[in-house]
């Protein structure tokens, strides 16, 4: 569990939990999961010293639950927002970079190293508490970016710290989201091993597990943005519900934490816009599998078809020769042989050039 005072112009990493609120600037308590359930009661007691009031039973519960999709809920005291990530997890980042085109097997392990896990945080009015997963790398990427800001290595860096705890709540939302970008590359690259494999007119695509397991996380993901942006929008929402009354700073700083909420909104749109395009790719890439399949058995069946017609008169030329006659012409002759095989080579230079004009045997150059 990490500790940190932002204000105005500071970022101060704190050793434990204060006993009461500094004069300015909000706390954030920034805790994995398994540390945030061993400490509840202490996080608790100090809840209730800085705000006078707790997180109730229900909402420790949420914070806790590694399964729970993103959600949004309010009390009197506290906002609660739990936001599900969008992230590729350890080992995936060498996907699909040793070879142009992925194999199945590498495609797989793409899908298996998707994370989704839930982040979870509660709203006070000075405080922020966050729970992270245990190998989250949100809390430590803003730990160290807040304390850049702070410390002056960035143009008008203290001017762009945190103002309150709704506002690096979607700072980090944003962070979350925006990290579904490398995501996406790895989908898009997964994809294309896919329809490569698919469209393949040398190959045989077998391994349909692989195409049901991209189809299932594609639907996966699209529940899951469904569920971000629901949860963003009922924040929104709960915004507009806030009392209007009170200085013009704090009326300007609900406008800015307004335009920050929907720029989230609008991000997690977009990225459910791009899931949902890979969902159209990879029906599209299955119909054109399957039309490819069909266009060559026509293929096939029309070469034999093809080759039937043009045999056929032969072999009716050789059982016309072949019948137990005397009287049939030709046979007694010794240039009969030389004839017969004659007019065969001739009805079949005429069916191939023929058939071969109707392109039913290949293309004639243009």
């Amino acid at each position: 569990m990490r500790v940190f005072l932002i204000t105005a112009d500071r970022f101060t990493p704190l050793d434990d939990l204060p006993e009461a609120l500094p004069p300015s600037g909000f706390i954030w308590v920034g805790s994995g999961r398994r540390e945030f359930e061993l400490r509840n009661a202490e996080l608790q007691a100090a809840l209730l010293r800085w705000t006078g009031g707790q997180l109730v039973d229900l909402h420790v519960s949420d914070l806790l639950n590694n399964q729970l999709p993103s959600h949004f809920d309010d009390t009197s005291w506290y906002d609660l927002m739990v936001f599900r990530r969008l992230a590729a997890g350890a080992g995936s980042e060498g996907l699909f970079v040793d070879d142009e085109h992925g194999t199945l097997a590498s495609a797989r392990q793409a899908l298996e190293a998707i994370d989704t896990s839930p982040v979870g945080f509660a709203i006070f009015d000075r405080v922020l508490v966050t729970v992270h997963p245990a190998d989250c790398a949100v809390r430590e990427f803003f730990a160290q970016r807040l304390q850049t800001m702070a410390s002056g290595q960035e143009q008008r860096g203290a001017s762009r710290l945190p103002t309150s705890p709704a506002d690096l709540m979607l700072r980090m939302c944003n962070h979350m989201v925006d990290g579904y970008l490398d995501l996406r590359r790895l989908l898009t690259r997964h994809f294309g091993t896919l329809q490569h494999e698919l469209l393949d007119p040398r190959g045989r695509f077998n391994d349909w597990r692989v195409l049901l397991d991209a189809r299932n996380t594609l639907h996966l993901l699209d529940d899951l943005c469904e569920d971000q942006r629901a949860a963003m929008q009922e924040w929104i929402d709960a915004m507009d519900e806030w009392p209007t009354e009170g200085d013009p700073a704090r009326r300007r700083e609900r406008e800015l934490l307004r335009v920050r909420s929907r720029d989230v909104l609008e991000h997690v749109e977009r990225v459910l816009t791009h899931v949902r395009r890979l969902e159209q790719s990879a029906e599209a890439a299955v119909q054109m599998h399957f039309s490819a399949l069909g266009h060559r058995t026509n293929d096939i069946m029309r070469t034999l078809t093809v080759l039937t017609a043009v045999f056929l008169p032969l072999n009716l030329i050789t059982g016309f020769f072949g019948m137990n006659f005397d009287g049939l012409p030709l046979i007694h002759s010794s240039t009969g042989i030389w004839i017969a095989a004659g007019m065969m080579v001739v009805v079949f230079v005429v069916l191939v050039g023929y058939f071969w004009r109707k392109r039913y045997l290949g293309r004639l150059p243009r």
